[in-house]
């Protein structure tokens, strides 16, 4: 009974388009990177949530790009991430490796979380871990994520990508630069992050409430997401995730990570640089 809906889950999948929607996002300057004010106060409301000013003694903000107008071009970007279902017709069509990473390479990266963090994301004989097919795809390299996009393309017909940081943000704060996809206050109850005492991943969408100015959605909080900026062999994460607090989560943060870790905290979604 299992496999069977997991079958109907690829079929449905292959039938929608994938599943995903796409966004459509002018072309046009917008707002990118923060203020001061704005880096003062991710620095305060992660201080709430953490109950300590750690953030701030870490300098994590203070390499953020001062605020400035960028440009785009138009295009289109996955409304939201790139779900565990989506990424299983992926690894059904193409053999390409599951999600997976051993308790000994989990060690290998000197992250907080224990492995059994990592055991309900595990995909056990290539099958989407219980519960989590509308959940974001994570425990994928830049390199998964990057062959996931190769194969859309092929299937589709279209050039997609992992977004840029610039495309990423604009999508997310929309031309006036806003602190959060919703606006410029924080709200706890509008993404999923670690002042929800959260258990992990939730269903991609579950904040409509919480959709940027062009109605992408899932932000801020949920999953940090790869973009195609590199450099060093490490490449650029945004968003924040269900582990972090509020300042993290701002889509102007700017954080980055090794591009084979394979972590329950990243995910990614796509552009179409066709619309370029």
């Amino acid at each position: 009974m299992k496999k069977l809906l997991i079958l109907c889950i690829y079929l449905w999948v292959s039938q929608a388009a994938y599943a995903n929607t796409w966004i459509n996002i002018p072309a046009g300057d917008f707002l990118m990177g923060s203020t001061p004010e704005q880096i003062e106060e991710g620095y305060r409301i992660s201080q709430q949530g953490y109950a300590h000013d750690g953030v701030r003694v870490a300098h994590w903000f203070d390499g953020e790009s001062p605020q400035t107008t960028a440009h785009t071009k138009a295009f289109r970007i996955m409304q939201t991430p790139v779900t565990q279902a989506e990424y299983a017709v992926f690894i059904n069509e193409t053999g390409h490796r599951a999600p997976f990473v051993s308790p000994k390479q989990w060690q290998s990266y000197h992250l907080v979380h224990s492995y059994n963090h990592v055991k309900p994301y595990l995909w056990l004989d290539k099958e989407v871990p219980q519960n989590k097919a509308n959940h974001p795809v994570v425990l994928v390299s830049l390199d998964d994520a990057q062959a996931y996009a190769h194969w859309l393309s092929k299937k589709t017909g279209r050039g997609l990508s992992l977004p840029s940081e610039k495309q990423w943000e604009k999508a997310m704060r929309g031309d006036k630069g806003y602190l959060y996809p919703w606006g410029n206050t924080y709200r706890s109850d509008y993404l999923n992050n670690a002042d929800q005492t959260p258990d992990g991943t939730l269903p991609v969408g579950s904040f409509p409430q919480a959709a940027s100015p062009y109605g992408v959605l899932d932000g801020a909080g949920q999953v940090f997401e790869w973009t195609r900026d590199i450099n060093n062999n490490r490449a650029t994460v945004k968003g924040g995730s269900w582990d972090d607090h509020g300042g993290v989560c701002r889509p102007a943060a700017h954080h980055q990570r090794p591009i084979t870790l394979k972590h329950i905290l990243i995910g990614f979604r796509l552009v179409d640089m066709d619309t370029l």
